[in-house]
């Protein structure tokens, strides 16, 4: 199979993966707001965990098929993605200026990002994610979630809730309909999960490259794609705070519960982390986490420090491709 159809067929299967995704999304927010969750909640448990299943599913499916190296690849890779790529266009492009951090549970993100990061840099650093490690890191992730649910509601946030009520009787109405979208998009999901997985290691097989090399630059960034779609539209809306608690919760979403979904999986063989990932795609990343972590201490991202994270990731994207 020639290098140009293998990446017809992958760009084919992702789009597939990310149109079910976002159908599934949309149609989860709908449901939970219908049974009376507030939008904060809805927003932590649905819309951040939505935007990242097609990392989730991927990683797992490709645990399936007996080559989990693209599980740490895809973790590294997407997080990378959310912290430089994503917040450099936001902070650069979207917003015309800089993002001023307002909301207080933004900085429990960043507290949280730099654990997780810790984390996964732990189970990663001799090779292999085990299956005890794997639950350790979702542990840590239901500890995140219970966190925001418990002590992350912000007085704007049960303003919202006060204001969803009122609509709640008429999205009751299309329950039914809603419902048979989650059926129907989450076998999508399945199935263009499967296919871009496939997919992808035949675009490696074609490229002469590792398939953790090719999930860590090409299938990063494009499961990367509803995360970049949703904060570059919260920031055109003058909501630049919320596009930056989306990237934060993906990233902990990718480093804990899709890392460790996939090392709970793997049973006894573990999740393979490759030298190529251990000693430059980790430390880079996490990095780039204390960078992000340092930058944004004076609640503020300026479109300067976004030029600098664009910077930053084509660098990485040119030494993961081996182009220098």
């Amino acid at each position: 199979m020639s290098v140009w159809s293998s990446l017809v067929q992958f760009a084919l299967a992702l789009a597939l993966l990310l149109a079910a995704a976002r159908f599934f999304t949309n149609a989860a927010q709908r449901v939970g707001l219908a049974f009376g969750m507030s939008p904060f909640v809805v927003g932590v448990f649905i819309i951040a965990i939505g935007t990242s299943l097609p990392e989730l599913v991927a990683s797992l499916l490709s645990v399936r098929e007996g080559a989990s190296e693209i599980v740490p690849g895809n973790v590294l890779g997407a997080n990378a993605a959310n912290l430089l790529l994503n917040m450099g266009l936001v902070s650069a492009l979207a917003t015309g200026g800089r993002i001023v951090l307002g909301e207080e549970y933004l900085f429990i993100d960043l507290h949280f990002l730099m654990g997780a990061m810790l984390a996964v840099a732990t189970t990663m650093a001799d090779g292999r994610i085990v299956a005890i490690e794997g639950g350790l890191l979702l542990l840590a992730y239901a500890l995140y979630m219970t966190y925001l649910v418990v002590e992350g509601r912000t007085p704007s946030a049960e303003a919202e809730h006060a204001d969803a009520m009122s609509e709640v009787k008429q999205r009751r109405a299309s329950l039914a309909r809603d419902a048979g979208i989650l059926v129907v998009a989450g076998v999508l999901i399945y199935v263009g999960g499967d296919m871009t997985v496939r997919a992808l290691q035949d675009v490696s097989l074609a490229l002469g490259i590792s398939a953790a090399v090719a999930s860590v630059t090409i299938l990063s960034i494009g499961t990367s794609l509803p995360e970049l779609v949703v904060s570059v539209s919260a920031a055109r809306a003058g909501q630049a705070s919320m596009a930056v608690g989306n990237v934060l919760g993906s990233c902990v979403f990718n480093a804990l519960a899709v890392a460790g979904a996939a090392g709970l999986a793997s049973g006894s063989d573990g999740v393979v982390v490759t030298d190529a990932l251990r000693y430059f795609a980790l430390p880079f990343v996490g990095a780039s986490a204390l960078l992000f972590y340092l930058l944004t201490q004076d609640k503020r991202i300026s479109r300067w420090e976004g030029m600098l994270f664009l910077i930053l990731f084509l660098l990485f994207m040119v030494k993961m491709g081996g182009l220098a």
